[in-house]
């Protein structure tokens, strides 16, 4: 009879079913554990780490050798990683489903410091537990801190990206896992047992066109400017002007992407790409520079300013009490006029102005890569009116992010081409099938080389002492062409003027050879409220750091000097 009951145990082993009890015996001894891909760093245009990956370590849990002393483990676990007590424990006591293969394998810790990772699990083994392991877990480091934190993002704690380059380049960074399957028995792996391994590819790098030490040096200027004038936030792009790389963007107030819970959510992106404002008198820069390229005006046309000029049911001021003024354009740009800017653009149709601000990039994303850019605001042709075209060519009534505005001077200082700007050095694709970057970089020609020559000589006056608004945006030995920018600010809550400001300032040097444009808003400061005192030291300085960092030669040749009265 026993020999019978062998046998037929024999018969339904060998016989009947034996791939089902071989797989079932067979999962029961193979354990398989992630290889997790090293993420692609992403690096300055210098090759100099922005965001890297270091040595880390995943702390694993065998619940089956875990679960009869798991309370015990989870107090140690808990306590060292600062992590919850009870889902430490819940993955120290996870079970399967009834009629499947034990657990052998559970997370506990994910991308823990190498150094925290072993100490951890030799507290555990010296408390005389067992079944909890590490494996390499490849950590996320930006070694900078606070540098490009706006552009680059961060990781969350299951090395999900969740801003910035890190969110949109994500396919390119992240790589793909492998895996590695190894037999065990009586909880230990079996040297000589099963091994099957599928190797993890690792991530692709990225190359900014960022300059860090530019990006370091205009962070803290800007971040300076914004806490000396109580201002609520503020953006500085820098931008190669011959080529439209970015050579820093920087946003304030920004964050540690070490530690992005540590501040506000609304300070991690970047404002410079999302938040929209009214660029003010740098907007004049666009409408002077299309009259004369349209044949409309010269530097010298002669324009009688009075006090103040109505305008169907609204009266437009200049930011001075004066009389009757006799103006030159030079002089309507150097003395930031208002009314002077509306009495030019008067020869304009409203579609003249509206094709030229639509070509200079205004209503229009600049899709260099980042996540969140906001299109600006460029009313539609079809609901201008007298006052539209008005309020326009002096800069309110538009909207613009700064690096839009960025652009558009740039184009001026390029001789009139316009080059889409760059964040990203070569090619890369965005999660939306986008493909961004330097040899995507297109130009076209917005006004001839002769109207931005003739624009770039009438905003050296901005900059020249006794004659524009803007004299401390000058620097020693260059020729520096600049504009200022003052404009109202639209209330959140009213949808009104609500008597904030944003004062900004752009420009770029070499006036007659350019080589950098500088561009800086700061949005609503409480004290020295004006382009030229609170964004205007902070383009010189910025500019100034470019000029000698690059080894920028000055040009030698006299300033325009072109006359401001007639």
């Amino acid at each position: 009879m026993v020999l019978s009951l062998f046998g037929a145990r024999l018969i339904q082993l060998q016989g009947l079913d034996p791939k089902a009890y071989a797989a079932k015996a067979n999962a029961e001894s193979l354990v398989t554990v992630p290889l997790p891909a090293t993420r692609g760093e992403i690096t300055d245009r210098n090759g100099v780490p922005l965001a890297e990956t270091v040595a880390g370590m995943m702390i694993v849990a065998d619940p089956l050798r875990t679960r009869p002393h798991a309370e015990a483990i989870a107090r140690i676990l808990a306590d060292r990683l600062h992590l919850d007590y009870f889902d430490v424990l819940d993955g120290l006591m996870k079970q399967a489903p009834p009629g499947k293969p034990d657990i052998r394998f559970a997370y506990i810790a994910r991308r823990v410091p190498a150094t925290l990772a072993t100490a951890t699990v030799a507290a555990v083994t010296n408390a005389g537990f067992q079944g909890i392991e590490t494996r390499p877990d490849p950590l996320r480091n930006y070694p900078a801190h606070d540098v490009a934190a706006n552009l680059l993002g961060f990781l969350n704690s299951d090395g999900v990206p969740l801003a910035g380059l890190e969110q949109t380049f994500n396919r390119r960074l992240a790589g793909k896992d492998g895996t590695e399957t190894y037999e065990v028995g009586g909880g230990n792996r079996i040297p000589l047992g099963e091994n099957t391994e599928t190797a993890p590819v690792n991530g692709r790098n990225l190359t900014l066109t960022i300059d860090r030490d530019v990006q370091f040096y205009a962070q803290r200027v800007l971040r300076t400017a914004v806490q000396g004038s109580h201002a609520t936030s503020g953006a500085a792009i820098a931008i190669d002007t011959k080529t439209g790389e970015i050579l820093a963007l920087a946003d304030y107030p920004s964050y540690d992407a070490n530690d992005p819970g540590a501040s506000p959510a609304s300070d991690r992106g970047s404002r410079a790409l999302s938040d929209v404002y009214e660029p003010g008198s740098v907007e004049k820069v666009l409408t002077t520079s299309s009259l004369i390229d349209a044949g409309k005006v010269t530097p010298l046309t002669r324009i009688r300013v009075p006090h103040q000029l109505p305008v169907l049911n609204r009266v437009i001021h200049d930011y001075f009490q004066h009389p009757t003024l006799r103006l030159t354009l030079a002089g309507v740009i150097a003395k930031s006029s208002n009314i002077g800017t509306v009495l030019a653009a008067r020869q304009f149709t409203h579609s003249q102005l509206w094709n030229y601000l639509d070509a200079f990039g205004l209503g229009h994303r600049t899709d260099v890569g980042m996540p969140n850019e906001s299109t600006g605001v460029l009313p539609a042709l079809d609901s201008w009116t007298e006052l539209t075209q008005a309020t326009i060519a002096f800069g309110q009534g538009v909207a613009v992010n700064a690096l839009q505005m960025a652009t558009a001077v740039n184009a001026v200082a390029n001789g009139g081409e316009l080059i889409t700007p760059s964040l990203i050095k070569g090619s890369a694709t965005t999660a939306t099938g986008t493909v961004v970057g330097t040899d995507q970089a297109t130009r076209r020609r917005v006004i001839s080389a002769a109207a931005a020559t003739a624009e770039a000589r009438m905003m050296e006056g901005v900059t020249t002492l006794g004659a524009g608004t803007a004299p401390g945006a000058g620097i020693a030995g260059y020729r520096v062409a600049g504009k200022t920018g003052t404009a109202q600010e639209v209330g959140k809550t009213c949808g009104c003027y609500d008597g904030s400001l944003d004062v900004s300032f752009g420009g770029f040097a070499p006036a007659d050879n350019p080589r950098f444009t500088v561009y800086v808003v700061i949005k609503n400061p409480v004290h020295s409220a004006s382009g030229g005192g609170t964004a205007g030291p902070v383009f010189r300085q910025i500019l100034n750091y470019l000029l000698q960092k690059y080894s920028v030669p000055p040009t030698n040749t006299p300033p325009a000097n072109l006359p401001v009265f007639w």
